[in-house]
C-alpha cells in the first residue's frame, strides 16, 4: 500500500498545482496539523509552549532546485539574483531571456520571518515556532545572510524580496504583456500576517496622531506598545502571527479557539519595469507601491488560472515577481496577508497594438481577467510617487470604473451610457489594498452576462 504522506509529498513535488496541493495536505492532515501550533507573536516575546509536529514527514518542502518545475525556464532567487525593497528600473539588468510565449517557473521568497523586526533570522524566527531547520527554505536563509546589492534601511526600503527581470524578446515599449497565471504552489506548510506600527489601514499617523475617523485608542498595533524609534527593529513592538497550514486551511490559534480559513495562493507583486530612475534605490523603485506597470497591486484574483495583462515600457518587459500570499482578504487591512513563499508558473506572451490578443485597456493600465470575469483596476497614485504620494481611495475606484467603461465601450460594443447603468446594476467592485501607500480598487465584470456571438 502507497503510505499516503509519500504519495502526498510526491503530487506537491511534481507541481501540480494549488488544488493538488490541497488536496494532498488535506489526505495526510486527518486532523492533525502538518505544522500543529500557531500562535500570535510580538517582538521580543517567547513563543508558545506547545510544539509544532515535523512538517518534513507530511509536506515536501520545495527547496530551491528541487521538485520538478513545469516551466520551460526555472529562475531561483539567489542574493545576487533578487532586489530586497526595489522593483527592476528599465535600466536593470535581466536575470533570465526567454521567447514570446514561453513558460517561466519562479521560486519566489517571502519577506515575512528574515525582517529586521524579526531578526533577519529565518531559522531563529521560525525554529521559536517549532520548525526544524531542514523545513526553512535555503534560498531565504541565503537572502538573510548575504544580500548585498543595495544597502538596506529598514524603515525605508520596502520589505519585498524581488526576483527578476525576466527579459521577453520582441517586447517594446507601447506592447503589452500578457501573463498567464499557470501554478501558484506553497512551497511550505506555514505562514506569517504582519501588523507594524505606522503602517496598516488602522495604523498611527507619523506626527504620533490618530487617522482620520478613529481615536488613538483605535490604533493598531495599539500606540501603548509602539517603542519607535529604536536602533533595533526588533524592539519596535510590531506585531507577527505565525499561521500553520493544516488539512489545506490557514489556522491561527487563541487561546482555546481557533479560526480557520481556505488557502488562495497567488503573487502579490507581478511587473514590469516602470520606474525611469538609473539609481535602483530611487523613490520610484520602492517596492511598496504599485504602480502602471503593475508590481505590488496585492488583487487575491490572481491566482492559478487568471491572466494579468500590463502595459510595457522596457525593451523586453522585465518582467518581476514578490511578495507570494498564500491567502489574502481583500483589503489586506492589518498590512499583509498570509504571506509565505510560492513557487509560480508563468507564460509571458507580447500583444502587439492592433493584434486584438489584450484587452485594450491594457495598452495603457494593468488589466486582469479570469475564468468568469474581466477585472478593471484603478490606483490612486500610478505614477511611482513622482511629484508626492496619493493615497485616495476615492480616486481608485473612479480609475477602476473609468477603465472598465473603456472596456465595455470599446471591447464589448457597449455605449457609454448604457456600460455606466450596467456597472452599476451587475458588476462588482472591490477594494484590492489599502496599506501599500498607493491604495487600489478592482472590479469584477462578469462573462456570462454577455452573449458569446
Amino acid at each position: 500500500m502507497t503510505d499516503p504522506a509519500r504519495l502526498a509529498a510526491e503530487t506537491l513535488w511534481s507541481g501540480l498545482g494549488r488544488r493538488d496541493f490541497i488536496r494532498a495536505v488535506a489526505a495526510v492532515s486527518a486532523g492533525a496539523g502538518v505544522v500543529g501550533t500557531v500562535s500570535a507573536c510580538q517582538s521580543g516575546t517567547t513563543a508558545s509552549s506547545e510544539s509544532p509536529s515535523s512538517a518534513s514527514s507530511n509536506f515536501a518542502i520545495l527547496q530551491p532546485g528541487q521538485g520538478e518545475p513545469a516551466g520551460d525556464h526555472y529562475l531561483q532567487s539567489t542574493p545576487d539574483a533578487v532586489l530586497w525593497g526595489y522593483v527592476p528600473t528599465v535600466h536593470a539588468t535581466p536575470s533570465l531571456q526567454i521567447g514570446s510565449g514561453q513558460t517561466v517557473t519562479i521560486d519566489a521568497v517571502s519577506h515575512e520571518g528574515i525582517l529586521e523586526d524579526q531578526g533577519r533570522d529565518p531559522i531563529g524566527y521560525f525554529g521559536s515556532y517549532g520548525v526544524a531547520q531542514n523545513e526553512v527554505l535555503q534560498d531565504a536563509i541565503d537572502i538573510a545572510a548575504g544580500y548585498r546589492r543595495t544597502p538596506r534601511n529598514f524603515d525605508k526600503d520596502g520589505p519585498h524580496i524581488v526576483t527578476g527581470p525576466v527579459f521577453v524578446e520582441g517586447a517594446q515599449p507601447g506592447d503589452v504583456l500578457k501573463i498567464d497565471i499557470l501554478q501558484a504552489i506553497p512551497r511550505v506548510p506555514y505562514g506569517v500576517v504582519s501588523s507594524r506600527h505606522g503602517k496598516g489601514a488602522l495604523a498611527r499617523t507619523s506626527d504620533g496622531g490618530s487617522p482620520a475617523g478613529i481615536s488613538l485608542a483605535e490604533v493598531m498595533p495599539p500606540v501603548g506598545t509602539d517603542r519607535r524609534p529604536n536602533p533595533d527593529p526588533t524592539r519596535y513592538g510590531n506585531v507577527s502571527t505565525f499561521t500553520a497550514v493544516e488539512g489545506g486551511e490557514g489556522v491561527m490559534r487563541y487561546g482555546a479557539a481557533e479560526v480557520r480559513f481556505p488557502l488562495r495562493p497567488f503573487m502579490g507583486m507581478m511587473g514590469v519595469a516602470f520606474s525611469q530612475d538609473t539609481d535602483p534605490t530611487a523613490a520610484t523603485a520602492n517596492s511598496i507601491p504599485p504602480t502602471v506597470g503593475g508590481g505590488n497591486i496585492d488583487i487575491r484574483l490572481l491566482g492559478e488560472g487568471a491572466t494579468f495583462y500590463l502595459p510595457v515600457f522596457a525593451e523586453g518587459a522585465l518582467f518581476y515577481v514578490g511578495d507570494p500570499h498564500m491567502a489574502m482578504g481583500d483589503g489586506e487591512v492589518a498590512l499583509t496577508a498570509m504571506e509565505g513563499s510560492l513557487r509560480g508558473t508563468y507564460r509571458l506572451s507580447v500583444c502587439k497594438p492592433g493584434s486584438g490578443d489584450a484587452p485594450s485597456v491594457a495598452y495603457r493600465y494593468p488589466f486582469a481577467e479570469t475564468a468568469d470575469a474581466w477585472v478593471p483596476i484603478g490606483l490612486s497614485d500610478p505614477d511611482g510617487s513622482v511629484g508626492g504620494q496619493g493615497t485616495d481611495l476615492d480616486v481608485a475606484m473612479r480609475r477602476a470604473v473609468v477603465n472598465a467603461l473603456d472596456f465595455l465601450e470599446t471591447d464589448r460594443g457597449m455605449d457609454r451610457a448604457t456600460a455606466y447603468a450596467y456597472l452599476s446594476a451587475a458588476a462588482d467592485f472591490s477594494v484590492s489594498q489599502v496599506v501599500d501607500r498607493t491604495v487600489g480598487v478592482h472590479g469584477q465584470v462578469y462573462k456570462s452576462h454577455f452573449s458569446q456571438t
